[in-house]
């Protein structure tokens, strides 16, 4: 069997539901919490969006939030200036030129601020069902681990990943490589003994006992 085949379908057997672990009810809901994830967890972020919401629960809302309160509402997850920067734009983007609704293309997911093609492909994937591949550090490590990848940029390592898996995978092919990256393929004690997939990944940094 192909042995990205291979690792599909086990990653499908060990990981049977692969949901992006953001909580969201729309795909506005979603762009703002994939905004806030940027260096910091889903679990911060889950628990920070719930009075996000509850304050400014439409893009208008949050056009015209006050920055110092949404600072305020988002701090704990870091980098809060820059983010609450990009959230409001991001908002008076869907608002000017998008009628209210958050946009499906990765052209126009780009074009809005705060939105790289992570954040689009998050977009794509869980609230369009439409292919596309998320690339984050975890996805990164992954990927280069097994060898389906020798590259450190974002966008090479989409392409990489985008030749290896079948377009109708894409969507839950990285996120079943991102939930395994988070849970047992860590950055510093990877749970070699535990992994799915360790009799064919061939990383030299695996943990034997």
């Amino acid at each position: 069997m192909d042995r990205a085949k291979q690792i599909a379908e086990r990653l499908h057997r060990a990981i049977t539901l692969a949901k992006v672990e953001l909580d969201h009810r729309s795909p506005w809901e979603l762009l703002v919490a994939t905004i806030l994830s940027a260096q910091c967890t889903d679990q911060r972020v889950n628990q920070v969006t719930p009075a996000l919401f509850k304050r400014y629960a439409t893009p208008r809302a949050l056009a015209n939030a006050t920055v110092s309160d949404l600072e305020e509402l988002i701090r704990s997850t870091g980098f809060y200036k820059s983010k609450a920067k990009n959230l409001i734009g991001c908002a008076h983007a869907v608002i000017t030129r998008f009628g209210g609704e958050v946009p499906d293309t990765m052209e126009e997911l780009t074009s809005i601020p705060g939105v790289g093609r992570k954040t689009a492909n998050v977009l794509l994937g869980a609230a369009f069902g439409k292919p596309g591949i998320v690339v984050d550090t975890h996805v990164k490590r992954v990927a280069n681990r097994l060898s389906m990848t020798y590259s450190s940029n974002p966008e090479q390592i989409e392409r990489d990943l985008q030749s290896v898996f079948p377009e109708g995978q894409w969507t839950s092919v990285s996120q079943r490589l991102l939930l395994h990256g988070r849970y047992i393929c860590l950055a510093r004690k990877p749970r070699c003994l535990e992994c799915p997939i360790d009799d064919i990944c061939e990383w030299e940094g695996k943990v034997s006992t």
